[in-house]
Parts: C-alpha cells; sequence; structure tokens
C-alpha cells in the first residue's frame, strides 16, 4: 500500500495527469482524437498572414468559410498556429468576434476542438504545444439574425488572467489583438433619419475663436461669459453602439474655444460616485507607470485624444487624461498604441509635455461613496505648440480641420464624444470625430461662397428650364455622410445655432 501511495504521488499511476517540468501534459487519449489538429505545416490553401506573439507563437494562417456571411449564416474559420517556444502553464486562446455596430464582442474562447475545459486549463491550449508544430484551432458560430453593419472582424489573441502575449507585429488592434479577417455581411447601415446623425457617422464640431479681449480663466468653474456660447460636443454617447448612453454610469459633455496660443477644453462629467483614488507611486507601485504617471484609466476620469494633422490614421497623436483629483496622464504616440510596454508603460512617449494648465472642481465628494454626487468639471488651456510633431501648421488657419475625441470614463470603460463602434480601442483615431477651427470672418466668406453658388444655380435652371433644379433635389453624392455641426459658437456670447445643411 506504502508503494502504491508513493507511485502515485509521482504521477505515474495510468489515472494521473503527466506532468513535465511542472505543467500539465495532454493525455495520451485527448492527444490521439485532436492528432488531426497538430501539423508539421500549414495547409497550401489556408490564408497567410503572420502575427507574433512575444516571439513565442505565431499565428501563421487562416481559412475563413464563407468569407460573405448574411444574417443567421453558419461560419467556421480555422487559426493556424505555430509555437516557436513554450509557454508557461496557463496561458490559453480567445476569440473576440466583433459585428459592426454592436456594443459589445462576442466570446468564443471555449470553442471548438482545441478549447475544451480541462481544469482551468484548455485541452491542448497553447501551454501544451511543443516547439515547431502548427496548431489548426477550429471554431464554428452562426451570425447574428439582426446584423447592424457592414463588417464583422475576427480578433484573436493569448490569455492568462488579465494578462496578453504582447503583439509585435503583424496585424493587430494596438491591445495584443490578432486581426484575423473581416466577414462582409451584406448588410448595409440603417440610414439616419433626416436631420439626424446616424450611429456609424463621424461628428463634426466648428469651434468658434475667442473675441478679442476676452479670456478663459482656468479654474474648473468653467463660467466665463465665453464658454456661454462655446461649440458644445452635446452628450456623449455609448462607445460601442453610438447611441444614448443608458446603461453606464458615468456620462459627460465637452466645450472647445480657441485663440492664437491656446485650445481651451471644458469637460462636464457626470458621476454619482466621484472616485480619485490616486495618492502615490510609493503606496501604490502597481497602479503608476513606470515614469510615474497615475494610470488614470482604471478609476475616474476624463479624456482628450488629439490627432492634429486630421487624417485619422493615428500617425504621431495624443493622449490628455485629467481625473477628478486634478492627476494628469499625458503622451504622445507615434502609431496605434506604439509604443507600449505591459503592464506598467510607458505608454507611448511619457516625456512628452504639453505644459498645459488644468483645473478641477468636483461637484460632490470624491472616494466617499455613502453620498450621491453630481460630477466634476475639468477645464484647460493646451498652448499649440504642444502639437508640433503632427500637425500641420500652428495655431491651425481657419478652416483647418483636426481629428479629436472626448471621453468620460470608469474603470477603463466610459462614454465618447464619437463612438469607437468595436473597431479597436478608444485609441481608435479614424473614429476621432472632426474638428474645423473657425473664426467670423472664415464663416462669412463660406456663407457667400455658398449663396452665390446658389445663385449661379438659379442662373443655370433658368437657362435649361428648371433641370438644375430638379437635379438640385437629387443627392449630389449618394454616399456622402451628412454634416452635424453641434451648437456653434463664433465668438465669446456669440448665440448657439445648429447647423445641419
Amino acid at each position: 500500500m506504502r508503494n502504491l501511495v508513493l507511485i502515485a504521488a509521482l504521477g505515474m499511476l495510468p489515472f494521473a495527469p503527466a506532468c513535465v517540468g511542472g505543467k500539465t501534459q495532454i493525455s495520451a487519449e485527448d492527444k490521439e482524437r485532436l492528432k488531426a489538429h497538430i501539423l508539421d505545416a500549414v495547409p497550401a490553401d489556408a490564408k497567410k498572414t503572420d502575427v507574433n506573439f512575444e516571439n513565442k507563437v505565431h499565428l501563421v494562417g487562416y481559412k475563413l468559410e464563407p468569407e460573405q456571411a448574411g444574417p443567421g449564416t453558419p461560419v467556421k474559420v480555422t487559426y493556424y498556429w505555430r509555437c516557436d517556444e513554450p509557454v508557461e502553464e496557463g496561458w490559453k486562446l480567445f476569440t473576440h468576434v466583433q459585428h459592426e455596430g454592436f456594443d459589445r464582442h462576442e466570446g468564443m474562447d471555449g470553442v471548438g476542438p482545441l478549447r475544451e475545459a480541462r481544469g482551468q486549463s484548455q485541452v491542448l491550449g497553447p501551454d501544451k504545444w511543443e516547439r515547431g508544430k502548427i496548431y489548426a484551432d477550429e471554431q464554428s458560430f452562426t451570425m447574428p439574425v439582426e446584423l447592424r453593419g457592414p463588417d464583422t472582424i475576427l480578433y484573436v489573441g493569448i490569455y492568462k488572467g488579465d494578462a496578453r502575449l504582447r503583439t509585435l507585429s503583424g496585424p493587430n488592434d494596438g491591445d495584443n489583438r490578432a486581426i484575423v479577417a473581416k466577414i462582409k455581411t451584406g448588410v448595409l447601415p440603417k440610414p439616419a433619419e433626416p436631420g439626424k446623425r446616424g450611429a456609424l457617422d463621424l461628428p463634426q464640431l466648428e469651434v468658434g475663436k475667442l473675441a478679442a479681449g476676452e479670456k478663459i480663466v482656468i479654474d474648473g468653474k468653467g463660467d466665463d461669459k465665453a464658454w456661454g456660447g462655446a461649440a458644445s460636443t452635446g452628450p456623449f454617447v455609448d462607445v460601442g453602439t453610438g447611441k444614448p448612453n443608458t446603461s453606464f454610469p458615468v456620462n459627460g459633455a465637452a466645450k472647445l474655444l480657441w485663440d492664437d496660443e491656446h485650445m481651451y477644453v471644458l469637460i462636464e462629467v457626470k458621476d454619482p460616485d466621484v472616485v480619485g483614488h490616486f495618492t502615490s507611486k510609493e503606496a501604490q507601485p502597481k497602479e503608476w507607470t513606470a515614469t510615474g504617471q497615475p494610470m488614470t484609466w482604471t478609476r475616474h476620469t476624463s479624456e482628450i485624444m488629439v490627432d492634429p494633422d486630421g487624417d485619422g490614421d493615428n500617425v504621431n497623436y495624443y493622449e490628455i487624461q485629467i481625473n477628478p483629483q486634478n492627476k494628469v496622464f499625458k503622451s504622445q504616440f507615434d502609431g496605434y498604441n506604439r509604443p507600449k510596454v505591459e503592464p506598467q508603460g510607458p505608454f507611448g512617449h511619457e516625456d512628452w509635455d504639453p505644459k498645459m494648465r488644468t483645473a478641477v472642481v468636483v461637484k460632490g465628494t470624491i472616494d466617499d461613496s455613502s453620498d450621491n454626487d453630481e460630477g466634476y468639471v475639468v477645464e484647460a488651456a493646451i498652448p499649440w505648440k504642444a502639437f508640433e510633431k503632427g500637425a500641420k501648421q500652428l495655431p491651425p488657419k481657419p478652416g483647418d480641420t483636426w481629428r479629436m475625441n472626448f471621453y468620460a470614463m470608469a474603470n477603463n470603460g466610459g462614454t465618447a464624444w464619437s463612438p469607437i463602434l468595436g473597431q479597436g480601442n478608444f485609441h481608435k483615431a479614424s473614429r476621432f470625430g472632426k474638428v474645423t477651427w473657425a473664426t467670423k470672418e472664415w464663416l462669412a466668406a463660406r456663407e457667400a461662397e455658398t449663396q452665390d453658388g446658389g445663385a449661379r444655380a438659379d442662373v443655370g435652371a433658368a437657362r435649361d428650364g428648371g433641370a438644375a433644379q430638379r437635379d438640385a433635389a437629387a443627392p449630389s453624392d449618394a454616399g456622402a455622410r451628412p454634416r452635424v455641426l453641434l451648437n456653434l459658437g463664433i465668438d465669446a456670447g456669440a448665440p448657439r445655432r445648429e447647423v445641419v445643411p
């Protein structure tokens, strides 16, 4: 009996799991059952890709059947993974299926033969892979009956707890998820009602310049006369759907003004339980970045994203976060979420210093959940010269358009001026709204040009017996998105007006 106990302790009985180097290995029975999924090479008919996960695992190919799938259509996808270096026990595969216009992705982490649960692991997950082998990871799912947009994107990655293996190269979303494929659904976005912006459209804002002699006092109160007529985003929306926020506890709205020296930002955040949290790096070593900035996105904060050249390509863009304690995280990025070092940074170039002035006023009590708070107000003056990398001209000239986004955040989630719609994370510049810097003179010149164009159209109509008028009744560009400008303030004190051409 003593010998049997010793043998079992050594893991040598048939029913005991085999361990090598402290890692639980796949059983002989499961390995035999799944041997068709263990290959020496990628099949010739697979589509090739190459996403590098920390030089340990590469996603090297995939098959997608069918490549176009409408509502209710079954889909089968096979990912081909190559193991270059065995990983530690506990790492597992994940899949996120993001249907355009849906608030959340569809998670399929446990779907497929390789991903069957074995305790806390997957039966043939990456922690059981052998160096040099190719693993065919099959999954099947059905497209939702009520699709809302033309694209469904497949993301995959490797995770353990809250960590992910980092994507060093290849198609990825900047959040350590490989972008595998985009499935065309054949579904067109639902058109917006006349006079309203569709959920998929980018919001646009024309921002008035401060009148001569007008000043903004950065005190967090937001009570300067100029703010009364400033361009406003209106209430933020659900970041996943673009619809009004009805569930996330935190919401907000932003206003903008400018002069020759600064961009001025006012963000009013509605928050029933204002959280500050950050004390010091010494007391909270895992909640500050390697360079000593608070990781404000992990609690409550406002956020400003700026892509100054206006093309939304994520090259040379900026991130600023200001939390209820007036603690700031700021950084400049060369590309989408790059550079980035997990888990504590640096995230981007954290040595970027915009030399801005900020102030916050809290309407309630910070870090006291026993009462109900109203929220907080953030006010900032950001010098134009802070955006030298990426800007075409500083200060911008009237009519220049930048790409920007604003968020009210809590615990790494939030609401936004312009929704991301599942196309990436909060850094996705192609989803930033369009901000045009305006003056009275520039607006007057544009108005005159518009009126002059209308007069020429009337003359043309008279010459061709009304054909021009008939043409004008039809859309000039069927694919054009409607322009929506909200609460346009021309100068300090100027009345707001809604402009929906």
